[in-house]
């Protein structure tokens, strides 16, 4: 298993930041995904970047997160805008979704 900040495009202060929501190595961000990784930083107020996803995705990828931004942009922000919509279905059915 591999440090995060040993990933291509992920520094210290990303390792700290996924640390502190229980994502310590790359096993660990596979497991969750890049986008319920973002999800459980925004939850916990952190305030991510997209950059960010561009570069957790990129990480797993062995990709440079500028790469993922230009072609990936859209289906991640679609997954993103998906969990929303479950999100706002749960809520209207007075179910908590844990992410």
């Amino acid at each position: 298993m591999a440090r995060l900040c040993d990933l291509p495009g992920l520094g210290p202060r990303s390792e700290e930041m996924l640390a502190e929501i229980g994502i310590k190595n790359d096993a660990d961000l596979r497991r969750i995904g890049p986008v319920r990784a973002f999800l459980m930083l925004r939850k916990q107020a952190m305030n991510p970047s997209l950059n960010l996803l561009y570069a957790m995705t990129g990480a797993l990828a062995g990709k440079n997160w500028l790469e993922v931004a230009q072609s990936q942009r859209v289906e991640l922000l679609l997954e993103l805008d998906g969990f929303a919509d479950l999100k706002r279905m749960f809520e209207e059915a007075n179910v908590e979704l844990e992410i």
